[in-house]
């Protein structure tokens, strides 16, 4: 039952939670003007970054309001509607956020493996594509799993192992398989970018090599480390709980379920505060330089 009058606990919790949020939504608020306005970014990988900052800015803007208001309520595990409303954002949002990055990382595949063919490889038909699949299957999961709540609620028993069939296939489409594709992935860009170093090592001095290697390892541990940091508790404990059939306190699944969200919040860091071009965006939106002419066609350094 939640308490007539808001403790001080609760007065904080939404507090932080809702600087979160805030935080995730202005982040990605900036991605979405910064490709929408200027003409220099408008490039297909842009806009698998577009996609992805739509995705997180929903997760900021719908679901972090919603768990901030069913974690102090103890929905968790209830049947009722809102709960089920609630689910079905998390989980569409959440897995399109996921495969999203999952399409940035095969963009990047192309673009440093192969890129004398890359423009051929990935171009707008494709990136369309890949970003239509990306929403459609997260809609499908989030469907299927809400329909196998449903009827698992009417049939009880009978529907167990539909319900736990489910399940599984869901963690495996929102997490397991891009997980796994995404570490071959920048796997194969890393040993690609150190042979590439190494190959011009002769032209190059030794110091500056290894600053560029040691730059691409750090670009990609960030990139994986953040992302397996923020999800893999999440889904690794649902996982255990799933298998084993023991209950999981609510507090464990909700602590994890914040810590996976706000990789939402991370997210423009990553994929666009290292880029200068995007910073130099950030900053003529932030002092509304936009506002004062049209500088769409300028040059971003």
């Amino acid at each position: 039952m939640k308490p007539s009058t808001p403790s001080t606990v609760c007065v904080l919790f939404h507090v932080f939670f809702g600087s979160l949020s805030a935080v995730t939504i202005c982040g990605n608020l900036l991605v979405i003007i910064s490709i929408t306005y200027f003409k220099q970014l408008h490039t297909p990988t842009n806009s698998l970054i577009l996609s992805l900052a739509v995705a997180d800015l929903l997760v900021g803007l719908v679901v972090f309001p919603f768990n901030m208001e069913f974690s102090v309520s103890s929905c968790v595990f209830s049947e009722e509607l809102s709960c089920k409303v609630r689910d079905s954002f998390d989980v569409t949002l959440c897995t399109a956020s996921i495969l999203n990055l999952c399409c940035i990382s095969i963009d990047r595949y192309y673009a440093v493996c192969h890129p004398l063919t890359y423009r051929t490889k990935i171009n707008v038909h494709v990136v369309v594509i890949m970003i239509v699949v990306s929403w459609s299957v997260s809609l499908l999961v989030a469907i299927g799993l809400v329909m196998a709540g449903l009827d698992q609620a009417k049939c009880q028993e009978n529907c167990f192992i539909d319900l736990q069939l489910a399940n599984i296939l869901g963690l495996l489409c929102s997490f397991y398989l891009p997980v796994i594709l995404m570490l071959s992935i920048y796997l194969k860009i890393f040993l690609v970018a150190q042979k590439q170093v190494r190959s011009i090592q002769g032209t190059k001095s030794g110091a500056t090599a290894s600053k560029m290697e040691r730059k691409a390892t750090k670009t990609l541990a960030t990139v994986m480390g953040v992302f397996l940091m923020c999800w893999s508790p999440f889904f690794l404990c649902t996982s255990f709980q799933l298998l084993t059939h023991m209950p999981v306190p609510v507090a464990v699944i909700e602590s994890l379920s914040w810590l996976a969200l706000s990789n939402s919040m991370l997210n423009p860091f990553i994929y666009a505060f290292f880029y200068s071009w995007f910073r130099s965006a950030f900053r003529m939106i932030i002092s509304r330089k936009i506002f004062q002419g049209d500088f769409s066609d300028s040059k971003l350094h």
